[in-house]
């Protein structure tokens, strides 16, 4: 058993799409995520500093001694999961790969599409992972920029949301039988895209897949959360505005959170 919390990070509040999914499968373990919300998004951001800005995250929950990483990003993933892996000595999961599996699984016709940033599309990374694993799939993938934007900016049931996934997903229309949301913000639109894409296409929430693997880890390293412990109290971080955040967080949660602001650069203040 292992009482400390799992340590969640983002470039925003697309993470709490995988924080969701975890408390609906696991609601006993404690929750410390932060959201970089003040320099969203990463998508189109050089690598050089998405990796520094991820470096900053990683080194704040381990100021709050999580017990297990989880980087909740895919753009993140893409550039510094692997080397982040290596340096630390608690488990480090990323995005990609449950998705990667979780797409073939559910293709019928191998043929896949890929939506994410402009960073992860370019980085190429799904359909390595993808056709590493099943070399016979076909994968089409697509950077939708604009979609981070309307999920920070809370306009995911705006009029004009539907017009951007509508003609962001244009080139994908009868083309695949699945699609995975390559980043953690993306399914806050779900219900959009779906529209878009029609009932005949299986969407891949990647973040959500994510929490089966950590179900998996906290079993093997065996540092699950005990049960009896009623006092567990989740903590949410943001680099921006408190409201904005807390405003997203408990529409998506369903509960009341409790949030803070932080600057990555100095100590924690409380908003």
């Amino acid at each position: 058993m292992d009482n400390r919390p799992i340590g969640f990070l983002d470039s925003g509040v697309g993470g709490l799409t995988v924080v969701r999914e975890l408390m609906r499968q696991l609601p006993h373990e404690e929750i410390i995520y932060i959201g970089d919300s003040a320099r969203a998004p990463y998508g189109p951001r050089p690598a050089k500093q998405i990796r520094e800005y991820t470096w900053q995250l990683v080194n704040f929950l381990l100021t709050k001694d999580v017990k297990m990483i989880v980087i909740a990003c895919n753009t993140a993933t893409a550039v510094v999961w692997e080397e982040i892996k290596r340096t630390l000595s608690i488990p480090v999961l990323g995005v990609i790969l449950p998705g990667s599996s979780a797409a073939i699984k559910s293709t019928q016709s191998k043929k896949i599409g890929v939506i994410g940033t402009p960073m992860t599309i370019a980085s190429n990374i799904y359909e390595q992972k993808i056709k590493s694993l099943a070399p016979d799939m076909q994968v089409k993938s697509l950077a939708c920029p604009k979609f981070v934007p309307i999920v920070e900016s809370n306009e995911t049931r705006s009029s004009l949301a539907k017009k951007v996934v509508y003609e962001s997903l244009a080139p994908f229309a009868g083309k695949i039988d699945t699609l995975v949301l390559g980043c953690t913000h993306y399914p806050l639109l779900r219900p959009i895209i779906q529209n878009v894409m029609g009932p005949q296409v299986k969407l891949i929430d990647s973040g959500a897949e994510t929490v089966r693997d950590i179900s998996v880890l906290l079993n093997y390293f065996e540092i699950n959360r005990s049960r009896e412990i009623s006092d567990k109290q989740d903590h949410f971080y943001t680099t921006a505005s408190v409201t904005g955040f807390r405003e997203i967080a408990e529409q998506w949660l369903g509960r009341a959170v409790t949030v803070e602001h932080v600057n990555l650069e100095k100590e924690v203040k409380h908003d």
